[in-house]
């Protein structure tokens, strides 16, 4: 906000009236806060995906979108309580979005989303739900692959070039202990490989594999 306000000079003009000569403004600057990004951080992302039901509720909005709160905690025998919890972590997550109409609220999924990580996550988990005759369980193993950010580090590491355990430890600064430990997860999820002492990063096929394995390289 900014005001206007005439300065005096120091001279009085011949009347022994002050001269209102100068004109200066005083502006207030308020400190906005900053926008929230809009970025979701994978690992984050990939907790609210390691979770059988959630992943069962995103499977039914595939299935059958504009779904409320109710209609998905009775397909799911589920409390309206804990889905309206779960399909709220999905929607902050950017993967779903809400809609009301009347004095409901449905969600459906966020194929549009402004977030790009989101939107591309988004379609690869329902292509993984059309194609996958099992897909909970194997979304479930793939998002625990990167449900701790050091193992998010890790996968970057070996993304750019094939390492030793010693040159992934020098430049992750991650204890040895701890490498052998998130290496192991890698390993088992099918995101790393390890071949006489070299770790590198695994070339994968599936649609959420090889989405995922690309915006955590990124």
């Amino acid at each position: 906000m900014c005001e206007s306000r005439q300065r005096p000079t120091p001279a009085a003009g011949p009347t022994g009236q002050i001269r209102w000569t100068k004109t200066i403004t005083l502006c207030k600057v308020w400190n906005m806060p900053a926008a929230p990004s809009l970025q979701p951080t994978l690992w984050r992302t990939c907790r609210v995906l390691a979770n059988r039901t959630r992943l069962q509720i995103f499977g039914l909005l595939t299935r059958t979108p504009a779904l409320s709160v109710s209609a998905v905690a009775e397909h799911l025998q589920l409390s309206l309580p804990v889905a309206s919890q779960y399909l709220r972590a999905l929607e902050a997550r950017g993967l779903l979005i809400p809609r009301r109409v009347g004095r409901r609220v449905q969600y459906r999924l966020n194929v549009a989303s402004a977030m790009e990580p989101a939107r591309e996550l988004t379609v690869a988990l329902r292509l993984a739900f059309q194609r996958d005759p099992a897909p909970v369980e194997t979304l479930f193993r793939l998002a625990t692959s990167f449900t701790h950010p050091r193992r998010i580090e890790i996968f970057r590491a070996l993304a750019v070039q094939a390492r030793t355990l010693g040159q992934l430890q020098a430049v992750t600064r991650i204890s040895v202990p701890a490498l052998f430990r998130h290496l192991r997860k890698l390993e088992a999820r099918g995101f790393v490989e390890g071949r006489r002492g070299l770790y590198a990063a695994a070339n994968r096929q599936d649609v959420f594999g090889r989405t995922l394995a690309r915006l955590v390289a990124d």
